[in-house]
């Protein structure tokens, strides 16, 4: 028998092969016979096609073929509602398939040789538009008189409103003792994952439409491209290969039922591979809101009534803003006791991209406003902000703004404690920085994320184990389809299936990311990943040995895990048990300000987060270290503009991401395990956790340093400036 391997800093599986070139990623994918894509983009916000002639494209050369929105069965998509065209154009039998409305919506598709000649060939293709006027402000769309971006969805741009009612908020702010009013606003984030959009597509030995391209959800993937072709699930096949980071921006589709379509229809492989620019006017991103509260607290520290309105751009289409805004209809009272609660959460249909999932998924958005609402009462109250969220963290059996008590146990108290100790909350630190204009200070915050899916979905993960071998065991082959998208999951499924079993790590083969011979695994995100699959694989082990024992060789069993029942929002009240599991974070900052230039340095964060039990212990610490850089980038760094709908920032050279000399000079993790009953040996999910509260924590850090509350982010050199009056 080995010795344990839960518990235990395993090397990832797939770091050689990455580190070495060896790793095929989509982009790197070749075939014999090969077609290469381009899809041309509307590039304006909101526009009627009226005509798209493509006679001088289909005989320019090499070009095998070019498609339009006639050319698709079902011309319709959307992870949760199917909304959007997949070509844009006149022709298709669903109504208003003919409109765009962003900029990345696509028109046509083009089929070559080569990439070249099939750019050259998409050049050549006539669109005739009706440019329709842009609609970008989700204010603005909300009003009665605003034009119906999808007049078959309803007679409201409102795709989305949730209602939580908890207590009497007019009684409790009766009892306040400190009332605070805040308004926020909290920005749109680009992915900026390294792989852009790419795929390949090709009909298989068995005469499946495969398609292998970086996903977050094979299966999910596969309903769709079969559901716009018109075709059954069976006649799909999605393969994942090597992905290049996710962080939410691939759950919707990209390029792949164009590209099934083209190697259905022609028989040949089809290879895109979108650019940067391409990459960051065609995906969704992180949702644009705009923030309302009014919190009240009662003279011995202990809140008492919050009221909160949240606006969410959705952008043109669904995507999964229900469920990102359900999420921070649910985060906005932040992890604590409030008796009393009233919060309306809205998204709204723009003519920007679409607000689409993001690492954290609508927790970032409703935390600033909460965490910086608590650190203005603290600062009322004359109470120290860690004491003071002590006072109110949630514990077991307290209930939530919906009404219903957090699921045991609840580990807030843990988390911030773990995150004060480490930092030295108490020590202020004494040294003076002899310019006089560079100050510092320090701030804390927190927070919590739910686990796995929502709102009475009954969320399930399947897995297979085969245990080969005669007298002993000699090889472990595990079956799971969960997408690897460089958080580290593909190396804790060998670990758990290796702690189940007694063997060593190397004894165990992992097939993964194919959904033509694996079960459903559910999607690479919600932090559900590790618990999910972390109890299919436990479970298959655990059927396979006991068959092992009873001689049976090989020993053959696959297992479907279902997670404890959740309950959709009450319409009127939000009234639900509505995840079965939380984790939960804490986190401390220390900024220096120059306030001269106004520009903000991040001298030390420590995390603390809640992950139940560290199945590989360093693999968290890359999670909270990478979390933190990328939550600091959209804190400080990261400002996306548009103008008229239309994407100024469409580059990497001004889209500006972290680099070496941008980030937190250190970042201290502290993995706090409070065990899950219900988690595979109590692991709790946690790859969004240790980015929710860093932008609340920065702007504490910045007041305390300079003595100025900004409400909206991220924290520029021109916003800080304005903030301390030196600029208009």
């Amino acid at each position: 028998m080995s010795e344990n391997s839960v518990g235990k800093s395993y090397p990832r599986v797939d770091a050689r092969g990455k580190v070495t070139g060896q790793t095929l990623y989509s982009g790197d994918l070749n075939m014999k016979g090969m077609l290469h894509m381009k899809i041309l983009m509307a590039e304006r916000p909101h526009a009627r096609v009226k005509e798209i002639q493509i006679k001088k494209a289909l005989s320019a050369p090499g070009v095998a073929a070019v498609y339009t929105a006639r050319d698709i069965p079902v011309n319709e998509y959307g992870l949760q509602i199917p909304d959007q065209p997949v070509l844009c154009g006149p022709g298709a039998s669903k109504p208003y398939t003919d409109i765009v409305r962003f900029v990345g919506d696509q028109v046509a598709v083009v089929v070559a040789n080569s990439e070249v000649e099939a750019e050259a060939a998409m050049k050549l293709i006539e669109v005739d538009y009706e440019d329709l006027p842009p609609l970008t402000d989700p204010i603005t769309a909300m009003r009665p008189d605003a034009p119906l971006l999808h007049p078959d969805r309803g007679d409201s741009n409102v795709c989305v409103h949730y209602k939580i009612r908890k207590g009497d908020v007019d009684a409790g702010f009766a009892n306040a003792a400190v009332i605070v009013e805040g308004e926020y606003h909290t920005p749109v984030q680009e992915h900026a994952y390294l792989q852009p959009e790419a795929g390949l597509a090709y009909i298989d030995e068995q005469g499946l439409i495969t398609v292998e391209s970086a996903g977050q959800w094979t299966h999910a993937d596969r309903g769709a491209i079969a559901h716009a072709l018109g075709l059954p699930d069976e006649k799909i096949r999605v393969v994942y290969p090597a992905i290049g980071g996710a962080f939410g921006g691939r759950e919707d589709m990209s390029v792949q039922i164009v590209l099934a379509l083209a190697a259905w229809k022609l028989g040949r492989p089809v290879k895109i591979v979108w650019s940067r620019r391409e990459s960051i006017i065609g995906h969704g991103k992180r949702h644009e809101v705009f923030l309302k509260a009014k919190w009240g607290a009662a003279s011995d520290g202990k809140l008492v009534a919050a009221e909160s309105e949240l606006v969410g751009d959705g952008g043109a289409y669904m995507y999964t803003s229900n469920k990102v805004l359900g999420n921070a209809a649910i985060t906005s009272t932040g992890p604590y006791f409030i008796p009393n609660v009233k919060v309306d959460v809205y998204g709204v249909y723009t003519n920007n991209l679409p607000g689409a999932a993001f690492r954290g998924f609508g927790a970032p958005q409703a935390l600033f406003m909460a965490e910086s609402q608590m650190n203005k009462l603290a600062e009322k109250l004359g109470m120290d902000p860690v004491e003071f969220r002590l006072i109110n963290a949630l514990r077991d059996g307290d209930t939530m703004g919906v009404g219903t008590p957090a699921p045991n146990p609840v580990s807030m108290v843990e988390c911030i404690e773990a995150a004060r100790d480490k930092f030295g909350w108490k020590k202020k630190s004494k040294k003076k920085n002899e310019k006089s204009h560079i100050v510092r200070g320090r701030g804390f915050a927190a927070g919590f994320k739910n686990v796995g899916f929502s709102f009475g979905y009954q969320e399930n993960c399947w897995a297979k184990v085969e245990i080969h071998g005669n007298g002993s065991m000699e090889r472990i082959i595990v079956h799971h389809a969960g997408a690897e998208v460089g958080q580290g999951t593909h190396t804790v499924m060998v670990q758990m299936a290796a702690q189940v079993l007694g063997v060593p790590e190397n004894k165990v083969e992992l097939r993964t990311s194919d959904s033509a011979t694996m079960g459903n695994p559910g999607s690479a995100s919600a932090s559900r990943l590790t618990f999910m699959a972390g109890n299919s694989i436990k479970g298959a082990a655990e059927a396979a040995l006991e068959k092992w024992m009873a001689e049976e060789r090989p020993a053959i069993a696959e297992f479907k895990y279902l997670a404890p029942r959740t309950t959709p929002f009450n319409k009127e009240t939000g009234y639900s048990t509505p995840n079965f599991q939380y984790a939960y974070a804490a986190q401390a900052a220390e900024v220096e300000v120059d306030t001269d230039t106004g520009h903000v340095r991040v001298i030390r964060l420590t995390s603390a987060d809640d992950v139940g039990k560290a199945i590989n212990p360093d693999l968290i610490v890359g999670q909270i270290e990478g979390a933190v850089v990328q939550a600091h980038g959209y804190a400080v760094l990261e400002e996306y503009k548009t103008k008229d709908g239309r994407v100024l920032t469409d580059q990497l050279s001004t889209y500006l991401i972290p680099t070496i000399w941008d980030i937190p000079e250190k970042v201290e993790s502290v993995l706090v395990e409070v065990p899950d009953p219900n988690g595979p040996w109590g692991a709790r999910g946690m790859g969004e956790l240790p980015y929710l509260p860093v932008a609340p924590a920065i702007a504490a850090a910045i007041h305390d340093a300079t003595g100025v509350w900004i409400s909206e982010f991220p924290f520029t050199p021109e916003r800080v400036l304005r903030a301390l009056g030196k600029i208009e």
